[in-house]
């Protein structure tokens, strides 16, 4: 039987993956279909401390993965695919296999919601991307017209930090007026940098030929008219979807799907943390993950000490 199985391989699980390590606790660490988490499709990191010059987002995972397993993290590329949490020891089935576990953190993370056109997905990394605070500052965007797509809070506030970097920032949104906050809105509808594009939908990202993001071109949804905008890059701010759909009515979370830490870290069954993305509707910083992900190893190291483990 496992002490601790962590659910998730981003910041968030290699980080309680570390302290749970270091703690004795060997814990195993499930990666999910995507090891290393969102940030490994970040070509630079430049926001994480300690890396002056930046940092590949795939080599800085492989460096959290390699130092948590000198601590004794056993590290295992599988997929959670059902969870029994009525009672301790939790029962996992993982790749068809029984794994039973007397603690468990879930950093699942969360993905972003996607436009699900072919062109979006050619050229993610390579000009589209999903995350401004990430990538806005760039090389490859500074002082090149921008693209932002959304209308929500998250939406304005990429567009707004995006107007630091970019010479003009195109903010596209399926409606007339933004959902965002007035406050955001109108913070946004001032900005000389930034230039509206309403009721209208992004249908093809350019160019997948050139193997860059040279424009998008946009549809009217009212006159059904087509347009290109030139750009260099395209931030899509639709929204993320928090991979938590397996703890649905046993897991407290929000609306959403995001999960409702009660105490700490602590879900409402005992036991059970969780830490990053999968928790996080605000801020949605490796940073921010990592520090969550300290705190749920520590909960639980807590929690396994009370049960004289």
């Amino acid at each position: 039987m496992e002490k601790v199985v962590i659910m998730g391989s981003g910041c968030a699980g290699l980080t309680a993956a570390l302290y749970t390590a270091r703690a004795n606790l060997n814990p195993l660490v499930l990666t999910g279909t995507q090891p290393g988490g969102l940030l490994t499709t970040t070509s630079t990191v430049e926001n994480f401390p300690g890396f002056p010059d930046g940092i590949d987002g795939y080599e800085l995972m492989t460096r959290m993965q390699k130092q948590a397993e000198r601590f004794g993290a056993r590290v295992q590329f599988s997929t959670v695919e059902a969870v029994d949490l009525a009672r301790a020891p939790f029962v996992l089935t993982v790749d068809g296999e029984r794994v039973e576990t007397q603690t468990m953190i879930i950093a699942s993370g969360a993905g972003h919601r996607h436009l699900g056109i072919e062109s979006e997905a050619k050229l993610e990394t390579k000009g589209v991307t999903y995350c401004a605070t990430c990538d806005g500052a760039l090389p490859l965007f500074r002082n090149q017209p921008l693209v932002v797509v959304g209308g929500g809070d998250s939406a304005a506030e990429e567009a707004l930090y995006l107007t630091r970097f970019g010479s003009a920032v195109h903010l596209i949104h399926r409606r007339d007026t933004l959902r965002a906050s007035k406050i955001m809105a109108d913070r946004v509808l001032a900005h000389p940098k930034l230039k509206p594009i309403w009721d209208a939908a992004v249908i093809e990202v350019l160019d997948v030929s050139q193997d860059k993001v040279t424009g998008v071109r946009v549809k009217n949804l009212k006159t059904q008219a087509e347009s290109v905008v030139a750009c260099a890059g395209v931030f899509i701010a639709i929204g993320h979807v928090p991979n938590t759909a397996l703890f649905k009515g046993v897991i407290t979370m929000d609306e959403a799907g995001y999960i409702l830490p009660q105490q700490g870290a602590a879900t409402n069954i005992p036991g059970v943390f969780v830490a990053g993305d999968c928790a996080d509707r605000v801020h949605r910083q490796a940073i921010t993950a990592a520090g969550m992900g300290c705190a749920a190893a520590i909960e639980t190291e807590r929690y396994l000490a009370g049960l004289n483990v």
